[in-house]
């Protein structure tokens, strides 16, 4: 732990902080292989359902209180360092508008098969059907795909899907029914795509990504037989079946409305661009930054993740030397940051204040 016992901001809000792997166990789908080979590390298969990488996470797994909440130090989770000292590691700004909430959950994702056919909930349906703040927005960037694998992802409906149909396929988990009604995005690495709140969505196997998103874990599960010991409750969050359904996008979707959501990169900076398309700002941002040599940041909040490369991150104490695979919170109380050497990087960061 840093040595900042004179500053008045948090211990752990003075410094650029290295996080390790924060990955939940016994999740429904398989993974983990793929992002052991991001960071760089073994891959035992000793828990094949690893397949989710918490990454610098206040954000606990739906049902519980702890899981999922990255540890800074024993008995100390980064969830209660935010609170005790919001403004050092958020920002007067972002604190007037959203408080002590970091208001983004990242994670590093590997697809070790498919992943179910689902969808999350918006705002207001999680409000009024959850007893929560917030729904789940996302998005991906693509970081790997695995040799040979026909990558893609299946977003939204091709045509208009009536309440009644949707209910007999989850009644009768007619998966290829379900597909089969949907847009196919074929993927690479370098793909970015945005999933609002209520489109049915499935990613393919032998895919690695990185995903910004609303900081809540609430998934309904349209297919969710064959996925472990997930029951019916699991897959409708504890709704019925009709409430459930009322926060699915039963829309058709034009390929064009699907293709603006995998719309390229935004140059916003030398060197830097902004992944998403611009519907995603009000959840969150993600810059990718080609480093050659020095490359300044503003202060800010944000989850850094190395895709390549060698860099140091120096701050007006000191820096921290990151290789590919590393992935690093940067308070936003370090002040100003230097990006130093040969490298790409993905800095995530919440909605702008």
């Amino acid at each position: 732990m840093p040595d900042h016992t004179a500053d008045p901001r948090h211990p752990w809000a003075a410094a650029p902080i290295l996080l390790g792997p924060n990955q939940p166990a016994h999740r429904p789908y398989l993974g983990g292989a793929g992002i052991a080979a991001f960071r760089g590390t073994p891959w035992t298969g000793a828990d094949p359902h690893t397949p989710e990488d918490f990454v610098g996470s206040t954000t606990s797994v739906h049902g519980s209180a702890t899981v999922g909440l990255t540890v800074l130090e024993p008995g100390l989770t980064l969830k209660e360092a935010v609170a005790a000292d919001p403004e050092g590691f958020l920002g007067p700004d972002h604190v007037a508008t959203y408080g002590a909430d970091p208001m983004l959950l990242v994670k590093l994702l590997d697809t070790g098969e498919r992943l179910f056919v689902h969808l999350h909930p918006s705002d207001d349906f999680a409000v009024a059907h959850l007893d929560e703040r917030r729904g789940k927005t996302e998005a991906w960037a693509i970081v790997a795909v695995a040799e040979g694998v026909d990558a893609y992802a299946a977003v939204g409906f091709t045509r208009e899907v009536s309440t009644e149909e949707a209910t007999a396929w989850f009644d009768g988990q007619d998966v290829d029914g379900m597909l089969a009604a949907m847009h196919r995005v074929p993927l690479t690495v370098g793909s970015t795509l945005l999933v609002p709140a209520g489109v049915p969505h499935a990613i393919g196997p032998g895919i690695t990504l990185v995903e910004l998103q609303q900081p809540t874990d609430l998934s309904i599960l349209l297919e969710h037989q064959g996925y472990g010991d997930l029951t019916v409750e699991d897959a409708t969050l504890g709704l019925d079946l009709s409430t459930a359904l009322g926060a699915l996008d039963r829309r058709r979707w034009d390929p064009r409305d699907v293709e603006a959501l995998a719309v390229g990169p935004r140059p916003v900076r030398p060197s830097t661009v902004q992944l998403f398309p611009s519907a995603a700002d009000r959840f969150f941002r993600a810059e990718r930054i080609t480093v050659t040599g020095v490359v300044p940041l503003d202060a800010a909040y944000g989850i850094v993740i190395v895709l390549d490369g060698a860099l140091r991150i120096s701050h007006r104490e000191g820096a921290l030397d990151v290789t590919a695979g590393d992935t690093v919170l940067v308070p936003f109380g370090i002040g100003p940051v230097e990006l130093d050497g040969s490298g790409t990087i993905i800095r995530a960061m919440p909605p702008a204040p």
